[in-house]
Order: C-alpha cells, then structure tokens, then sequence
C-alpha cells in the first residue's frame, strides 16, 4: 500500500502518523511525498521525496503521473487547498495509472473553493452561517460593525481581515482580490476533522477549539464535542459527497455554529484527532487495504485533549541540500534517487 502526499510542507507530525499506522496493521508499503520546495521538512521523513514542477505548470500532472506510475502509488492525499482542484480535474489521467485519488469531485471542488458559493451550500443544507456580501450587495445594504472581508478563493486565512468601519471596508474592498464580506463572530472557532473513506463513509469527527493560528495553521487548541455539530458535519459530507478526508469550520454565535469554510483535505491540526483516539490514519489505510479495523461510534475520543506546538529542525550540509535538488522531477529527466536523506 503505497500513498502519496501532495504539496506535503510542514506536515511531519501526519507523515509520522501514517508511518506508525503501517507498523499497527504490519502493512509493507511506501510513504511517498513531493513539494517545490527542496527545504520543505516533509521531505525529510518520508520513505521517497520528490521535488516537482509549480502547481500551475502544465508539467505538474505529468510529472505527478509518471511518480503514481513507477512507484505503483494506491492512493493520493493532497495537503493545500490549491491542489484540490487541479487533482479533481485530473483525476481520470491519475487514476488511470492505478491510484486512487482522495478529493471530492470537480463541482464540488468548485463549490468549496469559492467562499462565496460554500455559503449557498450551507444555506441549502439548513445550517446556519454568517451573514454574508459580495462587493456589489453593499451598495444597498445597511451594515453593522464590525465585519470580516477575505477573498472569495483564498486559502490559509491569507487577506483576511477584521473591518471596524466604512473607510476600512473601502481600502479592503479595493486591497482584497475579489472579496467576500461577512459578519464578524468573535465566539469560539471550532474546527471539525471529518474521517472519510474514499467510498465517502464517515468514519469519525474530531472537533477541536482554536486558541491560537499561525500562518492559518492551529498552534494551540483543544478537542470538544458538541452532537449538533457533529452530525452538521456529516450532513456536509453526503451533500459533497466528500471522498477522503475533509476538514470542516464553525464559529459559536451565541453558542449556535455558524458554518464558514469546508477545506476537502486533512487540515494541519490532524493529529491531534489521532492522538485524541481517532486514529485516521489506521482506519484509512486498513480499509484502503481491506485489513479489518475497527470503527469506534462518533465521538469516542478523548474530549479536553490540548494541542501546544513548537518547532523542530532538520539540518541539511550543501551537499544534502545538493542531493535533494537532484530529486527534481523535470520534463525528460529522472530524479537521482528520490530518497530520503537524513542530515
């Protein structure tokens, strides 16, 4: 059983994860990961490591076709929301090769990549969620401060920011690429980890409470459970349908959620889910491999569980750093090894 992470960055803890799901199922298999950058700390703990084209590079679906191929990859899991949509456009040429690809379908990538149209989908599905602008609306709509404008396809809470008045919400409106205006909520941002299979079974939500963000990323939170929203969550995953996991945002208004943002990918507080009992990676990668596993009920894991991060280092000589480069995936030439290296 051999998986690939796309765009793989920062996420050692999850490779780490997947790595001790292989030994808990005595699965053999490959962790494969690829990203651009050849200082991505990803890159260090997976068993092979590729660096590829740009995502927008017409060379980046054929280079990521021929990585599926040599190294019979089964399944692959991307890690940014950028890569969502292309992976759902590609995917006939993907799975050709054998692998399964775990993203939602091309109009439901498109639902959820645009803010905009991820409202309509929480509207139709009975759930609440704030009130919400585009640009144009404002012009004959009497708002209340404070607001929250970000764009409409942004991603890692990149150009978001709190409006107090009318002369900030005209800098932003110009400053922000193709906005989206919303009622600020300064209640609590619960964020739900969706478990899904790629035959879109729920398999388990994690909630978890944000007390601090980096760079759009949890640096510190807290595992909760709330019934209503769990079963929101699950509701949003039929209505997708979801295929792999997904990642669900709500924040408290007057203690009732209001849904805000579906990211079709494991979000980067992942492995506190695991770590809480929901062990996704186990129960992915033993379905994947038809081993039998068990499914504990929803919300059986451990509720008060805290997340505090920090950073780790690895360290690379020029010529580690030399080595990695030479595991550049270009049109007409192999990578050297497309190992890890290990400084």
């Amino acid at each position: 059983m051999n998986i690939l992470f796309t765009s793989a960055g920062r996420r050692v803890e999850l490779l780490r994860a997947f790595r001790a799901a292989y030994g808990k199922l005595d699965l053999k298999g490959s962790i494969l990961a690829i990203d651009v950058d050849p200082l991505a700390p990803s890159l260090q703990v997976a068993d092979r490591s590729y660096l590829v084209p740009p995502l927008r590079s017409p060379e980046y679906v054929p280079t990521l076709i021929d990585v599926c191929r040599r190294h019979e990859v089964n399944v692959i899991f991307p890690l940014i929301d950028p890569d969502i949509s292309v992976l759902a456009d590609a995917r006939v040429e993907l799975e050709e090769t054998g692998a399964r690809v775990a993203v939602v379908a091309k109009q439901a990538a498109e639902m959820i990549s645009d803010k905009w149209l991820t409202v309509q989908l929480f509207r139709s599905a009975g759930l609440a969620t704030p009130l919400s602008w585009l640009p144009e609306h404002l012009r004959e709509t009497k708002v209340t401060y404070p607001l929250f404008i970000k764009p409409r396809r942004g991603s890692a809470g990149k150009l978001a920011f709190k409006v107090n008045n009318e002369r900030e919400l005209k800098f932003f409106c110009d400053y922000v690429p193709d906005p989206i205006i919303q009622e600020y909520l300064p209640g609590d941002e619960i964020t739900n980890d969706v478990v899904v299979d790629l035959d879109a079974n729920v398999l388990g939500v994690v909630s978890r409470r944000r007390i601090e963000v980096r760079s759009g990323e949890v640096a510190k939170g807290v595992t909760v459970y709330n019934p209503v929203v769990t079963q929101a969550c699950v509701t949003l995953t039929h209505r997708l349908p979801a295929i792999g996991p997904i990642t669900v945002q709500c924040i408290l208004k007057d203690g009732v959620p209001c849904f805000t943002e579906i990211n079709a990918r494991m979000g980067g507080g992942f492995p506190l889910g695991i770590v809480a009992g929901a062990d996704s990676p186990q129960w992915l990668l033993g379905k994947l491999a038809g081993l039998p596993v068990e499914i504990p009920p929803l919300g059986s894991y451990q509720v008060g569980l805290h997340l505090t991060r920090f950073d780790d280092s690895f360290f690379l000589t020029e010529a580690q750093y030399e080595q990695m480069e030479g595991n550049r995936l270009r049109p007409g030439r192999r990578a050297v090894s497309g190992t890890k290296l290990r400084p």
